[in-house]
């Protein structure tokens, strides 16, 4: 009887918690050039509200900092009734760490973006937009309709982007058979993915291809993905806990070299990047036989294809690089049904790709082996309830950033993540079945 009304004050706590979360604004502020960056005043700032975001006002902003157009970091900060929301903006942006010059890109190699998408036609606009102004010097874009249920996405596509966009029909479900579809047709030496609920940044693209011509054994690139807008609390709450990004520290992993501080490397995938901004070398991705297409988002696997191909492309001993510079910004979703499907889908995913790499590569299952009394620790970890951060600096810290925790986790989303990791390997196994019956068969 106490254990119930514990968990009715638990819950009663949690829903408070979640009730009491405000909108956030979006927007991102530049230093301009290269320099100390520490000058007093607004100066050389130039202030834009994120992407599809108005002005920004009084209240809370999670920003993210440029230096010569460059992302350097994030802050959240509270604009003053009243004040100058650049000159707020300016003086904790110029409080972060000034950080090493970039070193020069090389010239980019061609590329191809492919982006999988089903009914939704008006984001898909939005971000197709965004990445037809690419700075890129050679790069091609291909939508991948997947089992669509109208001809709207190929209406647009056809009327609105011509010649300039590539349409192809997929008509399986699955996102990693729409991938596999894409990378099938593409042209360029590199190709990239992204999702439809993205605004790409004008250098995402040349920012995440151009390592690949300095690095002959890169075969996989991933970027910092930061969120549209957050205006509703579940997106708060997300971005809260870490959302998609990775950090704003570019990192290389080589399995050759095997990072100290990731001991299960290189299972813990989630690490390295996200599937809505990541990049493969076409003719790497192609070898290892594309994405297992019984994982991903509409199969009964839930999710795990860009973890799959993440671990396949690393077991072949090719780098992988993260790389902040190449940024898009993702529209969250938006009602706490959202987030438990999201978390739900999450830990399924998880074990899912799990299963995929021990069924396909089964000679790495002593490796798998040896890592699972610190995979099972990093397990709880990622389903614990987690706790805001105490006595964090809310200035020096945005949603998520430094997983900063503005929120707590409510238990209710680990429990659904938990769920969702014991039947990851149940819906890929099912996953697996249901291709038979299309004239399919797994990696």
């Amino acid at each position: 009887m106490a254990g119930e009304r514990r968990a009715l004050r638990e819950t009663r706590q949690e829903i408070a918690g979640f009730l009491s979360i405000g909108p956030v604004q979006v927007a991102e502020l530049d230093l301009g050039p290269e320099g100390d960056g520490r000058a007093a005043g607004t100066e050389g700032a130039e202030l834009r509200p994120g992407p599809g975001s108005p002005p920004v006002t009084t209240g809370a902003v999670f920003l993210l900092v440029r230096r010569a157009g460059r992302p350097v970091g994030t802050v959240l900060g509270q604009v003053p009734e009243g004040a100058d929301p650049t000159e707020v903006l300016s003086g904790l942006a110029r409080k972060l760490p000034q950080g090493a010059p970039p070193e020069p890109l090389p010239r980019p190699p061609s590329a191809s973006v492919v982006v999988a998408t089903r009914e939704r036609a008006d984001q898909l606009a939005r971000a197709l937009d965004s990445l037809l102004a690419q700075d890129h010097p050679d790069f091609e874009i291909v939508v991948v309709d997947n089992a669509p249920a109208t001809g709207e996405t190929r209406e647009l596509v056809e009327r609105k982007y011509g010649e300039r966009v590539r349409y192809v029909c997929e008509p399986v479900p699955g996102l990693a058979i729409a991938h596999n579809r894409g990378l099938a047709v593409v042209r360029g030496a590199v190709v990239a993915f992204t999702d439809d609920d993205v605004v790409a940044d004008p250098r995402w693209l040349t920012e995440l291809t151009a390592p690949f011509a300095a690095d002959p054994r890169l075969g996989c690139a991933t970027g910092l993905i930061l969120p549209a807008r957050l205006r509703t609390r579940a997106q708060v709450l997300l971005e809260s806990h870490g959302g998609f990004a990775k950090g704003l520290t570019p990192r290389t992993y080589d399995p050759e070299h095997p990072p100290a501080d990731e001991p299960l490397f290189p299972f813990t995938a989630g690490r390295f990047g996200s599937g809505a901004n990541m990049a493969f070398r076409t003719d790497v991705l192609r070898a290892v036989g594309g994405f297992d297409p019984a994982t991903g988002a509409g199969t009964r696997a839930r999710g795990g294809d860009d973890l799959y191909g993440f671990v396949r492309v690393l077991a072949q001993g090719q780098r992988l690089r993260y790389t902040p510079h190449a940024l898009v910004w993702h529209h969250h979703r938006e009602t706490w049904r959202d987030l438990e499907t999201q978390a739900y889908g999450y830990g399924a995913g998880l074990t899912a790709y799990l299963t995929a790499i021990l069924v396909i590569r089964p000679a790495l299952l002593p490796a798998f082996l040896a890592r699972v009394p610190g995979g099972l620790a990093h397990a709880r970890g990622l389903t614990a309830v987690r706790a805001t951060g105490e006595g964090a600096d809310a200035a020096a810290e945005g949603p998520g950033g430094h997983d900063s925790r503005t929120h707590p986790w409510p238990r209710r989303l680990s429990r659904l993540q938990r769920r969702g990791m014991l039947y990851g390997p149940i819906g890929y196994l099912r996953a697996r079945r249901a291709l038979r019956t299309v004239g399919l068969e797994a990696r």
